[in-house]
Formats: C-alpha cells, sequence, structure tokens
C-alpha cells in the first residue's frame, strides 16, 4: 500500500524515504524490537511443541487485530493524506518484515530445539 502511493505521488522522493526511514527506526527501535525479545523469550520457555501461531500470547493477538482495524478504517475513510501513507505505511511495513525475519531466523536456528 505504501509503494503504490509512493508511485501516485513520486515528488520529494529523497525526503520520503528519510521519513520512512526515520518510522522504520522508532518502530523497529522502539517497539518491535522488545516485543521480538519478549516473545522468543516466552516461546523459548516452553515445554510442548509450539503451535505455528503461538509467538503472540492473547494480549499480542489482540493488538494485532486493533492495529489491523484501525489501518483498515484509516485508508477506508481517507482520513490521512496519500504522502503520509506512503511513508508511514513503508515504514511500518519494513519493521514487521524485518522483524519476521528475524522469527523467521530464531525458528531456523533453534528449529531442533523446538520440536
Amino acid at each position: 500500500i505504501g509503494i503504490s502511493c509512493w508511485i501516485n505521488d513520486s515528488h520529494y522522493w529523497f525526503f520520503k524515504v528519510c521519513e520512512a526511514t526515520i518510522v522504520f527506526l522508532l518502530f523497529f527501535g522502539l517497539i518491535f524490537h522488545k516485543l521480538y525479545k519478549k516473545h522468543t523469550h516466552r516461546i523459548s520457555q516452553k515445554k510442548s511443541k509450539n503451535c505455528p501461531f503461538s509467538f503472540f500470547d492473547v494480549k499480542g493477538w489482540i493488538i494485532m487485530g486493533f492495529m489491523i482495524t484501525i489501518g483498515i478504517l484509516t485508508r477506508t475513510l481517507h482520513v490521512l493524506p496519500e504522502a503520509f501513507i506512503a511513508v508511514f505505511y513503508t515504514g511500518l511495513s519494513v519493521a514487521l518484515i524485518t522483524t519476521g525475519t528475524r522469527f523467521i531466523w530464531y525458528w531456523w536456528r533453534n528449529r531442533h530445539l523446538l520440536v
């Protein structure tokens, strides 16, 4: 979504890349890194076989549902301008992809312990 918004409005692309980088650093550094550490620690403490969806606890799934709902409503109701969506969604997406990759890497390194 962020990239499609960039295609529609490619003005000031360097400034937008800088803004998206700041969004990435804020979300990854202040939120997702801590969540990664919290959830990998919780998963490593489990004794039984893990469900593939067990990387989040109930609170995490509720927060994820809330974030998705807010994102859908924001886009559907056109609450924010396309320029903001381009920067924010791109930075947030890269932070989520990076964190997801870290979860996959954690699983790959510890797959013999997690079975």
